[in-house]
Formats: structure tokens, C-alpha cells, sequence
């Protein structure tokens, strides 16, 4: 029954009078007055009636005492919920002191006596008054109903937040362990340089596993809090595609998966983000990966439908049962799985999936026949109008241009682990870097080391990186540096803020060796060319 028709139930009045001629008459006076009523012939009637829901009971002295009506109306009363306290309307003889009435208003509760004769008014007054009353109370089992909704919703969250924290634990204990493992190996004997190898390798491998679980939190804060931001340009919706399928084809041939790839020739240009739209592509591909069949299918295509790119992934896996379909999307929701080789995870990647593709102006959906059935995910996005967006174009860091014989680096952070690990490898690029441990230490080097390059931490305590960057930046002698942030704030707010108080460039804990490789690179290559000139 729809909500619409379950209202007039509950807002009618129920009609239980002595003769058809009375009853008639009530009825037409109440539809006049724009009160819906319905006439119950006994008392069965009244009993299926009040079951369908009633704002009151209109009942005389009379049908109360020969019908079983007053039976019907206790028994309904009895088991009605605490929220409700049905009304009912009895028209009495004069002097109300008959038997019938005394026990109707021990036993109804509710019940208020009309004594005949009756003015038309003090009847319509009495009836409105009633159902008033009645309103309240489905506004009270409508309150009730919103709390128990939140309370169960809050229920499910701690649910959720406990089920979470006890996976992020197992996860982080995953890569954890080897590497502790190795340390120890190498603590007890690193003589053998193929173990060596062997186990840097390991841990490299486990570092950056430790990595993109940071990551994957810190994209769930983001997605909680909304502060994702898109770049968007027009692009070619394929070569996203093929960029996430080179960037997954490691775990596809562990996997031994089938990749069965069906791209038009022709171009789909879409306004989008370049770097998310790979991501969606690589998480659905990741998804497919995780709950796939091993040495199973995944197809992929792209097609059009009318205005709109389709992408979708689809594979012959472990499949979505009905109860967790409607969910796949939400935050920290995990799929049953099967065997001992299921990959491990957040619950994060479809989500996010979901986020940026609305944010897009898409849709994304889930399609399973149930276990063991595979699933299929599509993805719609507008196709490109003939305006795009251009594309975004970030702002350039600082190179130097002053001129010295070699790079000078200085490390800051207050963890003496961070900075003193920092600082083996930029001496394994061949340089000779100071460390502080500070924001006045960080000063006091830089005005006499006049360094090229800071590698500085932002949360320290007393001084911050920030202020010790606006400082050098305010011509605090030590000249002027490149400086990288090298911190574990790395929302778009906090990138924002770097900027602002004049840092070059802003890694995210741990650094990105690479990136810092090509950085160094390039501050040599200007420290040359000004040398030359």
C-alpha cells in the first residue's frame, strides 16, 4: 500500500452507530466538513477496519453493548504500540451512568462521552479535536521511527568503524612482518650480498604496499570530507583506459587472467580529469583482479549511448550476492572471499570509484546474478561538447639560478629516524647533506650553509615548516633555496597552504625517491648551466 493511501486510512473516522439513519446522517455531516469516514456494518468489520488503521471510533452506548464492539475495541487497544492511544468518540444517553459507559472508560482509555442530544458544532469540534490528537501521535511514531533508523545507522557505523580498524590492523601487520623478518635476518648475518638483494627487494616491495594503504586512507578522508578536486581537459577516454591496464597488467598475468579488450577506433572525447579517470578504470580493473576467477576472464570495452562514453569491466569471478549488491559502493565494504590467494584491501577502491564519477557528472553500477556468477561494472560519462575545459596547467616550481660548485641539502625534521634516513639517501646521490632537528636549528644552518635545496617537515613542534619556509622567503640569510616539503599533510588544503608560505614543492611522507632524483637532477642542470654563463 502506498504512503499516500496509508494516510487517509489513518486519518478516517471508523463508524459504529445504532440505525442506518444516524449513521448516514454523521457520515454526510463529516463529509461536508472534509473528514473521511467509513461505515462499519458490525463489529467483525470494525475489528478488520481498525487494522487498516483508524485516526478515531465514533460508537454509541447502544453497538458498544450488543454488538462485542467494546470486545474488539479493548483487544485493539491492548496491542496497540506504546506511541499510539487511539481515540474514541461514544455518544451516551443522558447522565452517562449506565454500566456499558463506566466500563468503556475504564477499559478504552481514550474515550471521550458525547451526551445526545448533540449540536452539530460540539460534534465536529469534538471529532477535530480527536484526530489532532491522533496527528500527534503518528508524529511521535514518526520521530520514533527516525531515531531507531539513526540508532541503527549509528550502530552499524561503530560496526563498520570496529570491523575497519580491526582489518587496517591486519593489513598493516601484513607488511610488517616481513619486513621486521628481514631486518632481523640482516641483523644476525648480511655477509651474503644475494640475501641482501634478496631482502631489500622484499622490503622495498612491502614499503610500497604500506604506501598505497597511507594512500587509501588519506583518499577516504578526502571522500568523506569532499575535498577531492578535479583537473579537468578534454581526453581521450581509451587512453585512460590503456594507461590503467598497463598500470594493473602486473597483478593480471599473477592472476594468469584473460584480458579481453574491445576499444573503438574511433576517439571518445570526454571533460575529464586525465589522472582520476585512469584511477576509476584501475580500481574497477583491481576489483575484477581481487574477486576474479583465478586464471579466469575480464573483458573490457568501450562503446557510446547515445551522448554518453560507457566503459565497463566485467568478470567471471566470485560474483556479488543480493545482500551486499546494493552497497559495493560505500565506504570500507568488502566482498566475501574465497581461497587463500585473495588479495587484501581497504574497502576504499569502489567507493572512490563511485565519487569520481559523479563528480564527472557520470554514473557507475554494479550488475551480479549472485555467488559464483561474476560481476559486471559500467561506467557512463557525458561525451565532450564542442567547448571543453582547457586543461589545467600547475604552477611551476622554483630552479635555482645562482651559481656554487655543488648542491648543498638540508634536511629538516624533528623525527631523527626521518631525517637521518633522508639524509643517507640524498648521500647516496652523491651529496653531502646537513640535518636539523628543528625550526631554529633549520635557520641557523641555512644562514651559514647557504643550502640549494631544503627538504623540510612542516609538523614540528615549537617553530613549523611553514614558518621556517615564510622566514627564508623574508630574506632570513639563508638565500634562495629550492624547498620541497617532505610531510605526511598532503590534502589539497595543505598544498594550498605550502604554496602560500613559499615552498617550491610538497612530497608526501614517505618521499618519493624518484621524484627527488629528477629534482636534484634538475637543480645540477641549472647549477651547470649558469656555470657555463
Amino acid at each position: 500500500m502506498n504512503r499516500a493511501r496509508q494516510a487517509d486510512l489513518h486519518q478516517r473516522v471508523l463508524l459504529l452507530l445504532s440505525t442506518a439513519r444516524d449513521t448516514e446522517l454523521t457520515r454526510e455531516l463529516l463529509a461536508r466538513s472534509d473528514i473521511p469516514a467509513h461505515v462499519c456494518s458490525d463489529s467483525r468489520e470494525l475489528q478488520h477496519e481498525l487494522a487498516r488503521g483508524a485516526g478515531a471510533v465514533m460508537a454509541t452506548e447502544e453497538t458498544l453493548s450488543s454488538s462485542g464492539a467494546q470486545a474488539v475495541l479493548a483487544q485493539a487497544i491492548e496491542s496497540q504500540p506504546r506511541w499510539s492511544d487511539l481515540p474514541v468518540l461514544l455518544l451516551t444517553h443522558g447522565g452517562a451512568n449506565s454500566t456499558v459507559v463506566g466500563d468503556a472508560v475504564a477499559m478504552l482509555n481514550n474515550v471521550t462521552l458525547l451526551e445526545r442530544p448533540l449540536r452539530v458544532q460540539a460534534l465536529l469540534s469534538a471529532v477535530r479535536t480527536a484526530l489532532r490528537a491522533r496527528n500527534r501521535q503518528y508524529e511521535i511514531q514518526e520521530h520514533l521511527r527516525e531515531l531507531e533508523q539513526a540508532h541503527d545507522a549509528e550502530v552499524m557505523a561503530v560496526r563498520r568503524k570496529d570491523e575497519f580498524l580491526a582489518m587496517l590492523a591486519h593489513e598493516l601487520r601484513n607488511p610488517l612482518a616481513p619486513i621486521s623478518n628481514a631486518l632481523h635476518v640482516l641483523e644476525m648475518d648480511d655477509s651474503d650480498p644475494v640475501r641482501r638483494a634478496t631482502l631489500r627487494t622484499m622490503m622495498k616491495r612491502q614499503v610500497v604496499h604500506m604506501v598505497r594503504l597511507v594512500d587509501d586512507l588519506l583518499e577516504a578522508s578526502r571522500l568523506s570530507r569532499g575535498m577531492i578536486t578535479l583537473h579537468r581537459e578534454r581526453m581521450e577516454l581509451c587512453n585512460a583506459m590503456r594507461v590503467a591496464i598497463e598500470a594493473s597488467r602486473p597483478q593480471l598475468d599473477q592472476g594468469g587472467y584473460q584480458l579481453e579488450v574491445d576499444l573503438p577506433e574511433t576517439p571518445l572525447l570526454v571533460d575529464a580529469d586525465p589522472v582520476r579517470i585512469a584511477q576509476v578504470f584501475g580500481n574497477l580493473l583491481n576489483n575484477s583482479v581481487k574477486y576474479g576467477r583465478r586464471d579466469g576472464c575480464i573483458k573490457v570495452t568501450v562503446h557510446t549511448d547515445g551522448g554518453q562514453a560507457v566503459a565497463e569491466v566485467a568478470d567471471d569471478g566470485l560474483g556479488i550476492d543480493r545482500e551486499t549488491l546494493p552497497h559495493v559502493f560505500e565506504l570500507f565494504t568488502q566482498g566475501a572471499r574465497a581461497g587463500g590467494d585473495q588479495q587484501e584491501g581497504l574497502g576504499i577502491g569502489l567507493a572512490l570509484v563511485r565519487n569520481l564519477v559523479e563528480l564527472h557528472g557520470g554514473t557507475v553500477e554494479a550488475h551480479s546474478e549472485g555467488r559464483g556468477q561474476g560481476a559486471r561494472f559500467v561506467v557512463r560519462l557525458p561525451l565532450a561538447s564542442s567547448k571543453s575545459a582547457q586543461p589545467s596547467t600547475p604552477a611551476p616550481g622554483k630552479t635555482l639560478s645562482s651559481v656554487a660548485p655543488e648542491i648543498r641539502v638540508l634536511v629538516v625534521d624533528d623525527n631523527r629516524d626521518a631525517a637521518q634516513s633522508l639524509a643517507l639517501v640524498m648521500e647516496s646521490m652523491d651529496l653531502a647533506p646537513r640535518v636539523a632537528h628543528s625550526g631554529p636549528e633549520a635557520l641557523r644552518i641555512a644562514s651559514d650553509y647557504q643550502p640549494h635545496l631544503i627538504l623540510l617537515d612542516i609538523g614540528m613542534p615549537g617553530m613549523d615548516g611553514y614558518e621556517v619556509a615564510r622566514r627564508v622567503r623574508t630574506g632570513d640569510g639563508a638565500g634562495d633555496p629550492v624547498i620541497v616539503a617532505v610531510t605526511g599533510w598532503s590534502h589539497a588544503q595543505d598544498l594550498a597552504k605550502s604554496r602560500a608560505a613559499g615552498f617550491d614543492h610538497h612530497l608526501a611522507k614517505p618521499a618519493d625517491i624518484p621524484r627527488l632524483t629528477a629534482l636534484v637532477d634538475e637543480i645540477r642542470s641549472d647549477l651547470m648551466s649558469a656555470r657555463m654563463h
